[in-house]
């Protein structure tokens, strides 16, 4: 284990609990995609906001940073032919110096890296504490001042779950005193543990799915609370007590690598994935005895099929990028149809992040590293600004990406290109 700056460290500990305008966990505060962020840039000037700092990290990865007040988290892997020699690292968000920096140790297994090596999971930050789970399963809980492991386990191992093809990437979900995620197979797809100390409660035996590459969300209907993901082959929703599955569907021809989070709209949740799986739209009802009944609005409309890069919802709104036909789009997703409201090629295929009324838009072209700035709106793509990032990977990234989704943070902007991360300021004055 390797750090400096602890008594920084221990100085910024007050700085860890959560604010509004943190970035604590995957997709922001809410897992949605959308910032808490006001007062920004509505217009960036030529060449892009001012760059506050950018570091190279030492290893390569696919996770997004995480903010809380001065410190920010991030992972990599200093292997980038194995993703071995995973770490954890703490920056001060001023200057993005090192405060300290953790060892996190791999457990046997593989995964296929031919599209670059690293971390893909975001890690979660829940009060003094940072939970991170690595491409092999490996699931820590760590103090967030130092680093300082407070326990950790192994999902294939102990859980029996299966490594997914191109690791674990699941950002794992915090929910009260549990910690939420996928391990998959046949003694439970999903899983709650404690979250002080790693210990289960509860492995939902009756959904064995494989685990894919989403990310838990959590749904509320008629007072039953349940978590709703993705995995290798349909659409799911378990009961938060306990895990019991509530229903599930797999009318979607999910296929290869299911990837995006879905997003819940009240009683409505949207889901897409790539491969030529399309999107769909499932309504949940509760009856008076804690059944869900989960019923399907539309589904396999292939007019949105999202990869990687993500969807946000705003208002009656989903945006994004979609496969077919290499656009990125606003589509009315409560009304469904083969219609977009508006599309645009003006940038290739990417990740995005809503703060105060603007899509914060990342192009994944390393050659590149395009980022947009464009209004949320249904009115059409109103683009306000644009630069590319100044210094490009200088690791063999193989068939990678930039895969990392844009953060907004107070007054931030975020963006990872494998070992590189470049922080902006994008605060109007």
């Amino acid at each position: 284990m390797y750090r400096i700056g602890l008594p920084i460290a221990v100085c910024l500990l007050c700085s860890t609990l959560a604010a509004g305008a943190d970035w604590p966990q995957w997709r922001g505060p809410a897992r949605d995609g959308i910032s808490q962020e006001t007062g920004l840039l509505k217009e960036w000037p030529k060449g892009g906001p001012k760059l506050s700092w950018k570091i190279n990290l030492g290893g390569v990865g696919y996770s997004s940073p995480v903010v809380a007040g001065k410190n920010v988290f991030v992972t990599a892997a200093e292997d980038d032919d194995k993703g071995l020699k995973e770490f954890l690292v703490c920056l001060n968000a001023e200057d993005g110096k090192q405060v300290w920096k953790v060892d996190l140790p791999n457990s046997d297994g593989n995964y296929n890296g031919g599209w670059g090596s690293g971390p893909r999971a975001t890690p979660t930050l829940a009060g003094d504490f940072i939970y991170v789970l690595g491409a092999r399963g490996d699931l820590f809980c760590l103090k967030a001042a130092n680093g300082n492991k407070v326990w950790s386990v192994n999902l294939p191992k102990e859980f029996g779950g299966g490594i997914p093809f191109w690791g674990y990437s699941e950002s794992v979900l915090i929910d009260g005193d549990r910690v939420v995620c996928t391990p998959g197979g046949k003694k439970g797809a999903i899983l709650a543990l404690d979250k002080a100390t790693g210990k289960k409660l509860w492995q939902s035996a009756d959904l064995t799915d494989a685990a894919a590459y989403s990310s838990i969300v959590i749904a509320t209907t008629g007072g039953v609370k349940q978590y709703v993901t993705q995995t290798a082959t349909a659409a799911v929703g378990v009961r938060a007590t306990d895990g019991k599955l509530l229903w599930r569907k797999d009318d979607l021809k999910r296929a290869v690598a299911i990837i995006p989070t879905p997003i819940v709209a009240g009683n409505l949740i949207f889901f897409t994935s790539g491969y030529g799986a399309g999107c769909e739209l499932i309504k949940l009802d509760a009856s008076e005895d804690g059944t869900v009944k989960a019923t399907t609005e539309y589904t396999q409309n292939l007019l949105i099929t999202n990869h990687h890069g993500g969807v946000v919802q705003v208002g009656d709104h989903i945006y994004g990028h979609t496969d077919r036909g290499a656009k990125w789009f606003c589509y009315d997703f409560k009304k469904g149809g083969e219609e977009f409201v508006w599309e645009s090629k003006a940038l290739g295929k990417g990740s995005l992040t809503v703060a105060d009324g603007m899509l914060f838009c990342l192009g994944e072209d390393p050659k590149k590293g395009t980022v947009v700035l464009t209004e949320a709106n249904a009115e059409g793509w109103k683009e306000t600004g644009r630069f590319d990032l100044p210094e490009k990977s200088q690791f063999p990234r193989k068939a990678g990406m930039i895969w990392a989704h844009p953060v907004v943070a107070n007054g931030k902007l975020y963006i990872r290109d494998h070992e590189l991360l470049f922080c902006y300021d994008v605060a109007a004055k």
